[in-house]
């Protein structure tokens, strides 16, 4: 019956059997047969089916909770007693900043925690990481929180927020950040990543113009060139840069700052399981470390 329950879950976020089907690998009329199933075990009906829609009546929205509750404790049910008792293997996703940030030591505290766990680190950006989550491909991955609602089977936990600052070279004089922007060749962070867009968004808000020189999506070699003298950039505090940040004069924002979200995301039905539960608390751990 734990079968039927994930199903039923599934469906009632997805809001159709097809779409259920394909998250959980089955045929439509496999889904429908263990609704089906379901409903005959319990002895009431759980979706008003209309058309392709499967929507959710009043028996099955008290349900959907209780269904969660007995899954999120059969989850619990597999949680071993010591460390030595997790087996398996996680597949991380991150992006670059979070990999020479945070993961390093989250993933000596998991080793500590869980010796037997075999752990594999996937790079990339967080557009692709998010389809590769999605698609089960990755277990978990580490990523900036996109400017857009993720579909209903991703859970998304903010872990940090990283406040932009702008970054000069050392020779040039000035601090007013609005005037530095106007007047210096600007190196954009990616229009097309995450980060890139929340820059974009903060020069239209201020309606700043930029002579932008040069568009990268690596932080590390934004900084490289603007250290080189090729121009300013709004870049987070974030990355193997704030190791050299000495090398650049690191400019407040003032009232006009603005950060871009670093999120934890996981398949919703495996936030709880306990590998992954153990993950976490090995990031926040490290984070609230690293804040101290």
């Amino acid at each position: 019956m734990i079968r039927e329950l994930k199903t039923f879950v599934c469906v009632a976020r997805r809001g159709t059997f097809a779409a259920a089907g394909r998250e959980v690998g089955l045929t439509q009329s496999a889904v429908s047969a263990q609704i089906k199933n379901l409903e005959d075990t319990l002895g009431v009906s759980l979706f008003d089916r209309t058309g392709r829609a499967a929507t959710l009546n009043a028996a099955g929205q008290r349900a959907v909770t209780l269904a969660e509750e007995m899954l999120q404790l059969f989850v619990r049910m597999g949680t071993p007693d010591s460390a030595n008792d997790f087996r398996g293997s996680l597949r991380i996703g991150a992006i670059s900043t979070a990999q020479t940030g945070i993961l390093p030591q989250a993933l000596v505290a998991l080793r500590s925690k869980a010796p037997f766990i075999e752990a594999s680190l996937i790079p990339g950006v967080s557009l692709n990481l998010l389809s590769q989550v999605d698609a089960g491909e990755l277990d978990l991955v580490i990523m900036i929180k996109p400017p857009f609602a993720l579909p209903k089977e991703l859970h998304a936990e903010v872990i940090a927020r990283e406040p932009f600052v702008l970054v000069a070279p050392l020779d040039l004089e000035g601090d007013d950040p609005r005037q530095l922007l106007s007047e210096q060749p600007f190196i954009r962070y990616d229009q097309r990543s995450f980060g890139g867009r929340r820059v974009t968004q903060f020069l239209r808000e201020r309606k700043l113009e930029v002579r932008q020189t040069l568009e990268l999506d690596e932080l590390d070699a934004i900084v490289k060139m603007v250290r080189a003298g090729l121009g300013v950039a709004l870049v987070p505090m974030a990355g193997l840069w704030l190791e050299h940040a000495r090398d650049v004069r690191v400019i407040d924002l003032g009232e006009m700052v603005f950060f871009r979200e670093i999120v934890l995301v996981t398949k919703y039905l495996q936030r709880q399981s306990p590998l992954q539960a153990l993950f976490r608390t090995c990031v926040i751990d490290t984070l609230t470390g690293q804040a101290r």
